[in-house]
């Protein structure tokens, strides 16, 4: 090896090696740009943390890249009509208190779209900023365990942005808290806590989402008027995984979603709260999971239409109380409905009826939740079905049962049918 190659050998292992505050500063550019400039900095690596305080776009052609230097957040948005585009922004702080982040926005009608946040403890983070778009984003949090990461999205105080097309793996949660008028839509998160949770939000909408893996798919506590269409949760496991939850929520519509193979599909407290209101439940795939509604205790306002319940261990059931039959169950698909469709108009001729049986000890007496699902259990409950040594309580009774997923049929609501317990 010549004198020549060990130079050049010795100054690539330096140049590669730098640490992040030796990287050239981008926030010179950007205190040099003129409001509604657009910077296109050359290829490389920069340091941060920068302020924008002006109506800029800065476009990293993806091959720009922002290192934070480990402290502090990344980039710090303090402006209204700015973008960020194709860059990769990375290395922020690790404090919760400071909210350190890939991006923290205070402003108004920014774009941040197709970069990739990566190794921050927080995404984005949106306080009182309203009307901003957060689009097709690749985001993960620092590699820590679960409840020490950060969140990939969150939203406080703000209005009517748009959370779309992102790509969310390894973070917390994405919240939105005393927020509104905000849409979640198409995006794909995976191996976090909440895919999505929402506290004193209303009229928000989450569309077209997939959660998958994630401890829980999406919880409302005390969100009202919240519309929840087309989204795929499955794989939410573990002693609370759970597809959707409520609490003290009320006005929610809950329509065409798939939710599969999760440890509860729905989770009902004490929702709806608010009198005279109603959650809509309609048109669901709930189907392989543990329980498929699992009510806290014996509440009222919840109308369930149009739902295919297949699969599922338990298809309904109720901690604290035995019946769910103050809610509507109407037009349902039951996987277990044993009557018959004789003048085949798609309904079946008797209603379908869900009784407490002895398979539902383990939702009063927690040290029998070992033996869920066990043959001892199933024999129980067999035997208390042919001859029953105590009255079984009905826990619901859908009138007009499908006989299978396809059969809506007009006159569903024309054909009555007897629900007395007897």
């Amino acid at each position: 090896m010549n004198i020549y190659t060990i130079i050049l050998t010795h100054f690539f292992l330096v140049i590669v090696s730098l640490p992040s505050w030796a990287y050239p500063p981008l926030q010179p550019l950007i205190d040099a740009a003129k409001s509604g400039d657009t910077l296109r900095p050359p290829p490389g690596t920069y340091s941060g943390p920068i302020a924008i305080e002006i109506p800029i776009t800065i476009d990293g052609n993806n091959q720009v890249t922002i290192d934070g230097g480990g402290k502090d957040t990344v980039v710090y948005l303090d402006t209204d009509g700015a973008q960020l585009r194709h860059l990769h922004l990375t290395n922020s702080g690790e404090s919760h208190n400071q909210i350190d982040a890939c991006i923290q926005v205070r402003g108004n009608f920014n774009v941040i779209k197709d970069n990739v946040l990566d190794n921050c403890l927080f995404g984005v983070d949106l306080q009182q900023s309203d009307y901003n778009i957060v689009r097709r984003n690749r985001i993960s949090s620092k590699p820590y365990s679960l409840g020490l990461r950060g969140d990939a999205v969150r939203l406080w105080y703000s209005v009517g942005n748009k959370i779309t097309h992102n790509e969310i793996n390894n973070s917390r949660d994405t919240v939105v808290w005393y927020s509104k008028d905000n849409v979640i839509a198409d995006n794909v998160s995976k191996g976090g806590r909440y895919a999505l949770h929402f506290m004193y939000s209303q009229f928000n909408r989450v569309e077209n989402n997939i959660y998958h893996e994630n401890s829980t798919g999406i919880f409302l506590m005390y969100s009202d008027d919240v519309e929840i269409r087309g989204n795929q949760i499955s794989h939410s496991l573990g002693a609370t995984g759970m597809g959707i939850g409520f609490k003290e929520s009320s006005n929610v519509i809950i329509e065409n979603n798939r939710i599969v193979y999760c440890a509860t599909g729905i989770y009902l407290d004490l929702s709806p709260y608010q009198p005279d209101t109603v959650n809509q439940i309609y048109a669901n795939e709930i189907a392989y999971n543990s329980v498929g509604v699992l009510f806290h205790n014996d509440w009222h306002g919840n109308t369930f239409k149009h739902n295919q319940f297949k699969g599922n261990h338990t298809q309904i059931s109720v901690q604290g109380a035995s019946t769910a039959s103050r809610n509507v169950w109407q037009s349902n698909y039951w996987d277990d409905y044993t009557g018959f469709d004789r003048n085949s108009d798609g309904i079946g001729d008797t209603p379908y009826k869900s009784y407490a049986y002895a398979d539902q000890i383990w939702m009063d007496i927690p040290s029998t939740q070992f033996f869920k699902g066990s043959a001892v259990l199933e024999l129980l409950n067999f035997l208390e079905r042919l001859a029953p040594f105590s009255e079984p309580v009905m826990i619901l009774c859908d009138p007009t049962p499908l006989i299978n997923p396809s059969s809506l049929n007009r006159n569903l609501l024309q054909k009555p049918q007897n629900c007395n317990p007897h």
